[in-house]
C-alpha cells in the first residue's frame, strides 16, 4: 500500500470516528431512536386481582415506559375516555392538583413521559380530531411506569402515547357512541 492510500484510510477512519453521524447505519439508528420510545421494563399483576373490565388481568405482564414520542405541532396519540371524578377509573386525585375533576370540565393526563414530572400541569394542551380542535387542561399523569394497584384503579400502566381525556372532550369532538375508547388523535401544546 503507498503512503497516499494510508494517508487517505486514515483520514476517513478519523472522520467517521470524529462524525459517526456519516455513517449511514448510524444515522439511521439515531433517527429511528428519536421518534421511537421502548419498553423499560416489565410490570407484573398479581396472581389474584381486583375484578373488573379495565383491570389488570392476574398473572399478565405489561410493558412499561419511561418516555413518550417527542412532541411536536401534531403529535400522533391515542385517545382514551377517563372519569377523573371521586369514584371513577381515574383512581386516586389528580397528580396536578390533589383534587377530583367533573366529566363536565376539558381536562386530560398525558402519559409519563408527556407529562414531563408535571411540568406540564396546569397548562392547555390543543387536541385535534375528526376535523375539530379543543383546548384541554392538563391535571393528571397517566402512569406508564405503575399499575394494577389501588391508586392506578386497579388499571394496567399507560400506554407511552396515552393523552386520556374527560367526556367533556370527547364531547367537544363530536366524538360518540362506538368510536369512543380508543380514538387516533394529534395534540400539541398551545
Amino acid at each position: 500500500m503507498s503512503t497516499t492510500s494510508l494517508l487517505v484510510l486514515a483520514v476517513a477512519g478519523l472522520l467517521l470516528v470524529t462524525f459517526p453521524s456519516l455513517c449511514s447505519s448510524h444515522a439511521a439508528h439515531d433517527h429511528h431512536q428519536g421518534e421511537k420510545c421502548k419498553p423499560s421494563g416489565t410490570l407484573e399483576s398479581p396472581a389474584r386481582g381486583h375484578t373488573c373490565d379495565e383491570c389488570c388481568k392476574p398473572g399478565h405482564i405489561y410493558p412499561t415506559y419511561q418516555c413518550s414520542p417527542p412532541v411536536s405541532t401534531h403529535t400522533k396519540a391515542i385517545m382514551t375516555l377517563n372519569d377523573f371524578s371521586e369514584g371513577g377509573d381515574g383512581g386516586d386525585p389528580s397528580e396536578c392538583d390533589g383534587k377530583y375533576h367533573k366529566n363536565s370540565e376539558r381536562v386530560v393526563a398525558l402519559s409519563t413521559g408527556w407529562y414531563a414530572k408535571g411540568k406540564r400541569c396546569g397548562k392547555n394542551i390543543r387536541i385535534h380530531a375528526k376535523g375539530r380542535s379543543v383546548l384541554a387542561k392538563v391535571v393528571d399523569e397517566c402512569d406508564t411506569l405503575h399499575g394494577c394497584d389501588k391508586p392506578h384503579a386497579f388499571q394496567p400502566p399507560c400506554p407511552h402515547n396515552d393523552v386520556d381525556a374527560s367526556q367533556a372532550v370527547w364531547d367537544a369532538l363530536g366524538i360518540t357512541g362506538d368510536d369512543v375508547g380508543d380514538f387516533p388523535i394529534t395534540w400539541s401544546d398551545a
